[in-house]
């Protein structure tokens, strides 16, 4: 069963099982969120980001014993130690964020990591981005300046952590972009997961208190709801294109907005709203552009393997 991308006779259909997949992405990552944001009373951000490491990857064992140790196979093992550290950093900052700002901003603010990718692909892949998408991205931090309002009274420095995790975030996703050619989804979520046990526990040792009690359960909850909402993302990318599952991925804002109002009493302010509104435009504007620009060079080299050489 598929379902065709609105807006677009003559695109392919869009697989459920991609939809669902970042659905369940969206939803597990909504849910980790607040989970965190309750822990975090209780325990430092840093802390609460190793149990997340630690419980993910102890929940990624029925991948290791589907496939046996030959899944952690891999040519690039540098590469992943060089990713991990910085999504180390990304996840601290995030996790931060969360504890400390409103969640609906702190999730917000997350959406504009595929500004720095679209910054990170010119920089560091060489990839030649036209007039239309540097206007989109200029929209998008437009819309983040709305959302942090710096030079008022509503700006605060958490703010300025959300945006390192979301720079973070978009450096991680262009290395993706090369863990993929060689490399299958279930070795990139294993890598990835164990390898962020040993580099978050640092952070952790300086905070380090003993948890709650009370407290265990949920901290279990988190690394599973991270590691669920990862490997869902990653599968539903391998099945459809980005360009037409980034819809489905803002479910996460929806969630956290609803549950942080019933759990927290926190509501959602117009400035964040707005840019919101701005920056989930100008990131669905840049996915389908790219989503564009590839299938033009994937035309225009099946072309050129189809002409005949003399």
């Amino acid at each position: 069963m598929s379902i065709t991308a609105p807006g677009n006779s003559t695109a392919a259909p869009l697989p459920l099982r991609a939809v669902l997949l970042m659905v369940a992405s969206a939803c597990s990552f909504g849910l980790m969120a607040i989970l965190i944001r309750y822990a975090s009373k209780s325990l430092h951000s840093f802390e609460i980001a190793f149990f997340r490491s630690l419980f993910g990857a102890l929940a990624t064992a029925p991948l290791l014993i589907r496939h046996g140790l030959r899944i952690l196979r891999t040519d690039r093992l540098r590469f992943y130690a060089l990713r991990c550290g910085i999504s180390t950093v990304g996840m601290l900052a995030g996790f931060w964020a969360i504890a400390h700002l409103p969640l609906a901003q702190a999730i917000s603010l997350s959406y504009s990591s595929p500004l720095f990718v679209t910054i990170g692909a010119v920089l560091f892949l060489g990839e030649i981005v036209r007039m239309r998408r540097w206007s989109a991205v200029v929209a998008g931090f437009i819309g983040v300046l709305v959302i942090v309002r710096p030079g008022t009274d509503g700006f605060t420095a958490a703010s300025l952590v959300a945006l390192l995790a979301a720079a973070c975030t978009g450096t991680v996703t262009i290395s993706v972009k090369f863990l993929s050619r060689s490399d299958a989804p279930d070795t990139i979520v294993l890598l990835t997961t164990w390898l962020w046990v040993p580099l978050s526990l640092p952070a952790a040792l300086f905070v380090w208190q003993a948890p709650p009690a009370a407290l265990w359960p949920w901290l279990v909850a988190i690394g599973i709801l991270g590691t669920l909402g990862q490997y869902s993302w990653t599968h539903a990318l391998r099945l459809a294109d980005a360009s037409m599952l980034a819809p489905f991925s803002y479910l996460q804002l929806v969630i956290v907005s609803v549950l942080a109002w019933f759990a927290f009493g926190e509501t959602l302010d117009r400035y964040t709203v707005i840019g919101a509104a701005i920056v989930i435009g100008a990131t669905l504007y840049i996915a389908r552009r790219e989503a564009m620009v590839a299938r033009v060079r994937r035309v225009e080299v099946m072309s050129a393997k189809a002409e005949p050489q003399i």
